[in-house]
């Protein structure tokens, strides 16, 4: 179906869909460095069960609900896994929902999100976006063999672990952004489940602005063990990246117009 919207719907222009980011959120990044305690102790952990899977979940729903009518399409292969840690590699559209999707598609599953340090900054909020299941990604080489051990032991821990490979919120964007391969490393190295998630938009009634998602969910994926790890990252994203270009075209809405500038 051809994609349709308002005549006055808004227009973003842009110039470089790997690196240009639309979210109107201004947000200094606190350090996330060797110093970031990326482990908490027992009491830390059953409050941030609590908070991820007992009290936001209402929340969560309503959310989702009310403003979206969210559906879902392919559920079941997430709950085929239930007692397997996995990777969700979805587009990134939502400055708010996209921190719960994932977690509404695999409940009772704890879900964790790989974030920039912008998404832990906001003063007052920080420790509440960790409890939540933020993990952020550190600034400098000093943090990273740590940054790795908590995606490790998620994994391990049969949780599953969401990325947003696009890096950068482009709100109700309906199409897939390239994404670098880069992320992929993950489940390369830890030889686990991969799933894809596309949020599409369609309209929700004749006349008004509103939009419902319809999120497919798609897998598993698996990495090519026959290749080297630079390879086998690679193969691993265009699969996905294919996957979720082709669900992507179900979209039949576009809220935001998004236009590459003249001559660019």
């Amino acid at each position: 179906m051809g994609r349709q919207g308002p005549d006055k719907r808004k227009v973003i222009y842009y110039s470089d869909e790997l690196n240009e980011e639309f979210s109107t959120a201004q947000i200094t990044p606190r350090v996330v460095d060797r110093n970031f305690k990326y482990f908490h102790g027992c009491l830390w952990e059953l409050c941030s069960l609590a908070v991820q899977n007992v009290f936001s979940m209402p929340v969560k729903y309503l959310y989702a609900r009310l403003k979206f009518r969210i559906r879902f399409t392919g559920r079941e292969k997430l709950k085929q896994y239930k007692n397997t840690g996995y990777f969700i590699y979805g587009n990134h559209t939502q400055a708010f929902a996209d921190t719960f999707i994932p977690s509404l598609g695999n409940y009772p599953k704890r879900n964790f999100f790989i974030v920039n340090p912008e998404n832990i900054s906001m003063p007052g909020l920080g420790t509440l976006v960790e409890m939540l299941g933020a993990i952020p990604i550190p600034c400098d080489l000093g943090g990273m063999k740590h940054f790795m051990q908590a995606v490790e032991d998620k994994v391990k821990r049969n949780y599953s672990v969401t990325i947003y490979p696009e890096a950068h919120i482009w709100p109700y964007y309906t199409g897939i952004r390239p994404f670098k391969a880069v992320s992929f490393q993950y489940p390369v190295k830890l030889k686990c489940p991969v799933f894809a998630l596309t949020n599409t938009y369609r309209r929700r009634g004749r006349k008004g602005r509103k939009v419902r998602i319809v999120t497919y969910i798609d897998g598993p994926f698996y990495a090519d063990e026959t290749l080297d790890p630079r390879e086998a990252r690679q193969k691993l994203r265009d699969q996905v990246y294919h996957c979720m270009a082709e669900r992507s075209r179900s979209s039949d809405y576009e809220y935001i117009e998004y236009r590459r500038r003249e001559g660019e």
